[in-house]
């Protein structure tokens, strides 16, 4: 099946008892027994709900995976994978990654005595060093969040299996329509699915996609004891969502690839960050495992001060001064004072994020309004 008639069909069948093309939204917290331990397949809504199978599913067949998960955000699903570790494990992972995933590594799981090791893992043999005996988990982003480095998933997948490790891919940036993780030899795909997924700025949920069913069981016993899971209309939005997946990355993309040339020439614009740009260092390898470049993308100015920036990220009409990404709407950000505000400012500086960095998400607009609304902000 190809990918966009997987959007609109994947993990969904007609509700067997109306017919109704769209699944229910089963708005229930118990099912009823026909007798102690004799019932439907459903129990208490924590552990299962129809609605919820029905995402997790279509999740999995848009990651070419097995088994999906569901989660309340994608920091759920992400905080799920490291409950599967023990005191004393190491993890190491991606310097440059969302500063909510770096604020729950150093200021929930350190304290119970799980080590990171942060290392840019542009060149996957970076992270050799840094593998002994505790060593459990490998977790990337990429593209990363904000500086669109590229991460080789296949050379990483293969360090993992000779030391057996778990891979995890943080796959947000580009979507299941523009990469899959596990095809590459990934263990697990997380996904913030408040992005690319529901793709309307209207819900918060996280979701896991693995091939491994003992390694399914062990998170599904995590996503059922611990109860971070997503209500039923929330897994409605993001089923909905999904149906068009497939167009709305394409216009993304579009759209992307303008914007990140005209920042390019622009006289005023400095470094611009996409990885969609052939002396991208990381193109090659974005080329072999992408599908397209997607429309995130970071810039700073040749005026490089904070003062600028923010004259430019309170200037926008089109785009939305906001947090999040992947939504029909273009938004611009701070990550130095929003998204990665978390991170202590020497470790950001030192791995290239600059307190004027301004991060876009383009949307799907019209591309002559966006740019146009980008110029004047600009000035």
């Amino acid at each position: 099946m190809k990918a966009g008639t997987k959007c609109i069909h994947a993990g969904v069948e007609p509700d067997p008892s109306t017919g109704a093309i769209m699944t229910p939204i089963y708005q229930t917290s118990t099912y009823v027994q026909e007798a102690p331990g004799k019932h439907k397949g459903y129990e208490y809504a924590r552990s299962q709900n129809p609605t919820r199978f029905a995402l997790e599913r279509a999740v999995a067949e848009l990651e070419n995976g097995k088994f999906g998960l569901a989660f309340s955000s994608g920091v759920a699903a992400t905080d799920a994978v490291i409950k599967l570790l023990q005191p004393g494990d190491e993890v190491i992972a991606a310097n440059d990654m969302y500063g909510g995933t770096y604020r729950l590594f150093t200021k929930v799981f350190e304290k119970f005595g799980i080590k990171f090791h942060y290392v840019n893992m542009q060149d996957a043999a970076n992270i050799k060093p840094l593998i002994n005996s505790n060593t459990k988990l490998i977790w990337t982003e990429t593209p990363t969040n904000p500086l669109m480095n590229i991460t080789d998933i296949e050379a990483l997948s293969d360090i993992a299996k000779e030391h057996k490790l778990l891979l995890c891919v943080d796959n947000t940036f580009a979507s299941p329509y523009l990469q899959n993780p596990l095809d590459l030899g990934a263990d697990i795909v997380m996904h913030s699915a408040t992005k690319y997924l529901g793709g309307h700025s209207d819900v918060i949920q996280g979701c896991l996609v693995m091939n491994d069913e003992i390694l399914r069981d062990q998170l599904y016993f995590i996503q059922k004891s611990c109860g971070a899971v997503p209500g039923p209309q929330d897994c409605f939005l993001v089923l909905r969502g999904i149906k068009t997946l497939h167009i709305r990355m394409q216009r993304h993309c579009e759209n992307g690839e303008k914007i990140a040339h005209f920042l390019r020439n622009h006289p005023k614009v400095g470094k611009v960050f996409w990885c969609g740009f052939e002396d991208h260092p990381g193109y090659a390898v974005a080329k072999k495992q992408m599908k397209g470049f997607g429309g995130m993308m970071s810039f700073e100015l040749k005026d490089d001060n904070v003062e600028a920036a923010t004259k430019v990220l309170s200037s926008t009409k089109v785009f939305a001064l906001a947090e999040s990404l992947g939504g029909v709407e273009s938004l611009i950000n701070h990550p130095a004072s929003m998204t990665h505000a978390s991170i202590p400012r020497e470790e950001r500086i030192k791995n290239g994020l600059s307190d004027s960095l301004i991060r876009l998400s383009v949307g799907i607009e019209d591309i002559e309004d966006l740019i146009e609304d980008l110029n004047q902000a600009i000035g």
